[in-house]
């Protein structure tokens, strides 16, 4: 039987202090991940996701309204892995030059990323992807990922309150400006740019 364990960190969990906290951390991955793993891992038993890659379940889920509870847990399980992924200490600072060149200059590309994790309403993602030749980034509410639709996902922040709040209660763009400048791992971004 396929079963789903905990992703572990590429980092201790106080490594990214002071922005964001041990604490932070603690819950997120520790708990708010743990919980859409075992819930994917309950909610599959006996069906006919039970032995397919995280990858597949998605991509089936999605086209079943009846599946919406695997989708959503299956799709938090992939996007928070990722997440986990794109931080890193000491990370942040210069903007790879492929994404630079593609939107024409770093502060329009910081400036497009920055806006679209603040104004996105409500629980979600900002996503960087490849779509074919073009490089986007796209906001998608709730537990909806880039991967569903053949897009391939190069760098995203979680915008969901459980993210940022301990930290950063409801100043959601200090948070945006910490990952950028503090956090984001560059090296994971350009693997998947190629």
């Amino acid at each position: 039987m396929f079963s789903l364990s905990q992703f572990p960190l590429q980092f201790q969990e106080k490594a990214l202090s002071p922005y964001m906290s041990e604490q932070t951390l603690q819950y997120h991955h520790g708990k708010h991940l743990a919980t859409y793993i075992k819930n994917l891992n309950d909610l599959i038993i006996g069906t006919e996701y039970e032995s397919m890659p995280l990858h597949e379940i998605i991509k089936k889920a999605i086209l079943k309204p009846e599946d919406k509870k695997i989708f959503n847990n299956a799709a938090q399980v992939f996007n928070h892995d990722f997440f986990f992924k794109c931080l890193k200490p000491n990370g942040g600072g210069k903007t790879l030059e492929e994404i630079t060149a593609h939107f024409k200059s770093e502060e329009k590309f910081i400036t497009e990323f920055k806006n679209a994790a603040t104004s996105l309403f409500g629980s979600g993602w900002v996503w960087l992807v490849k779509d074919g030749n073009n490089i986007k980034i796209i906001q998608m509410a709730n537990a909806d990922t880039p991967i569903a639709y053949n897009l391939i996902p190069i760098m995203t922040i979680d915008v969901w309150e459980h993210a940022y709040y301990l930290d950063y209660q409801n100043r959601r763009a200090d948070f945006v400006d910490a990952f950028l400048n503090h956090t984001v791992n560059w090296d994971f971004v350009k693997e998947n740019l190629n």
